[in-house]
């Protein structure tokens, strides 16, 4: 007996302890109540475009303003830059000279999604349809027969920009794409599931009323004459639009317990509402600059001028030199070299109903925190940015001592396949990086699942590294 007393003391010592988050919570309403605010902001904003929008109207709510309306800088102001619309950077400037380097959190804006093509209208079988193009990596078979809205801009020549947002009020019409009846789809169910569904068949039904009897294409027209009505729009306006299609589903709670929040892209949606509540939330000027970044592309490898490819954080960051008045000769190479930063993305949640694709000692669970990933990339870790040792202990010491749950995992098995992030883009330039988020299941589908507990600690992780 005495043995085995030795021995769970011994084990209480020295193990890793993996437990579940919500054993240790002694009051849900702190909880509760954050996951209110963040599926309110997620029923708002399914777009980068509208992730955009809302992320300035919050930001102006708490004091920040245009980095343009400032002659210089000191501690304390903030400020924010929206690049074109779709991505936007926002800083606190700290009291540190900022040569010694700011801490970075980086989400992406951008999800999975249905893009409509340039010429996208056109009539068969006296159906009307939209053409699209998938964005990103998707299972195509999980985006038919779904309710779909279709959101974005039309831009005209005269440079009119008409906003669209169709089908998430009760009273607005839906969308959907078909699919065959079972009766009739036994060639389709012998092949490969990633070729069930042809990425040229995923065609949106938008209507079915001819315009007028013995009319050429009569369908079509009426669907234009409809949207001439309501947008002041020809069809040749569609080339210079931006319209997507998303699931027309709310974000809700989920489980008997409502422990879990449902929703479309929470990859990585999540990520960005939890580290901006986070910057939105510091009270007092932080010691090193707090830098938050919301990103586009991430999801087609974060290339064009909105993708973290692009040199436009580099030239907010060097405008803030500017009106610090200490920029000088590669100062903004320094200061990279000396940050800090969470990649704040999402991983894959473990699933036991396919748990054969995780290795489960080293796997992220829903429900035991935020999730960090040392490196990402696949099988070899190609294409990844592994953090080094120094910076993953400095980042457990940091939410050990805030009491953050964490765990440290990778994207499944080492030959299933795996992922990336900003991350190398941002440790490319110098800077320590690691990428740290929430836990997901049903990742990139139509509707992902997230646990609140997560969620929370993901927004306590990210306070607790800025105030650091």
């Amino acid at each position: 007996m005495a043995e085995n007393k030795e021995a769970e003391m011994l084990k209480e010592k020295l193990f890793h302890k993996k437990e579940n988050g919500w054993n240790t919570v002694k009051n849900k309403e702190d909880i509760f109540r954050y996951a209110k605010g963040y599926i309110e902001f997620m029923n708002a904003a399914k777009t980068e475009r509208e992730i955009v929008k809302q992320s300035k109207k919050m930001a102006e709510d708490r004091g920040f303003k245009d980095i343009k309306e400032f002659e210089t800088l000191k501690p304390g102001d903030k400020v924010y830059h929206i690049n074109r619309d779709k991505s936007m950077y926002l800083a606190i400037i700290g009291k540190e000279e900022i040569e010694k380097g700011v801490n970075i959190v980086g989400a992406h804006a951008d999800s999975p999604r249905l893009d409509l093509k340039p010429n996208p209208l056109y009539e068969d079988g006296e159906f009307a349809y939209l053409k699209t193009h998938y964005y990103g990596g998707i299972k195509k078979y999980q985006w038919t027969t779904i309710p779909l809205s279709i959101h974005g801009v039309i831009v005209k020549t005269n440079g009119e920009k008409i906003e669209v947002n169709i089908g998430e009020e009760e009273s607005d019409p839906i969308f959907t794409i078909t699919d065959l009846l079972p009766h009739l789809a036994q060639d389709q169910m012998e092949k490969k599931l990633k070729n069930g569904i042809d990425g040229e068949d995923l065609n949106l039904l938008i209507g079915s009323i001819p315009y007028a009897e013995n009319v050429p294409e009569a369908v079509k027209l009426n669907v234009l004459n409809l949207l001439n009505q309501k947008y002041g729009i020809t069809e040749i306006d569609l080339l210079s639009s931006e319209l997507e299609l998303v699931p027309a589903m709310k974000a809700r709670s989920m489980g008997l317990d409502e422990s879990m929040v449902v929703a479309y892209g929470q990859d990585d949606k999540i990520c960005v509402y939890t580290e901006l509540t986070a910057l939105l939330d510091i009270k007092e000027t932080p010691n090193r600059t707090a830098v938050c970044i919301i990103s586009d592309k991430e999801e087609i490898g974060s290339m064009g001028n909105t993708g973290m490819e692009s040199h436009v954080f580099d030239t907010f960051m060097s405008e803030i030199l500017n009106k610090l008045g200490v920029n000088k000769p590669n100062l903004l190479e320094k200061v990279f070299c000396n940050s800090k930063m969470l990649s704040a993305d999402v991983d894959a949640g473990f699933d036991p109903i396919y748990a054969s694709v995780s290795e489960r000692n080293n796997a992220s669970y829903l429900g035991r925190g935020i999730g960090l990933n040392k490196y990402t990339g696949a099988r070899g870790k190609s294409g990844a940015s592994d953090a080094n040792a120094e910076f993953v202990a400095e980042i457990r010491k940091i939410f050990e001592e805030n009491d953050i749950r964490y765990q440290i995992s990778e994207l499944g098995k080492v030959d299933v396949g795996g992922g990336g992030t900003i991350a190398y883009i941002l440790a490319n330039k110098g800077m320590d990086v690691i990428d740290c988020g929430v836990p997901v299941l049903s990742m990139h589908a139509p509707y992902e699942v997230t646990s609140k507990f997560d969620l929370y600690e993901a927004y306590r992780g990210y306070s607790a590294f800025w105030k650091n």
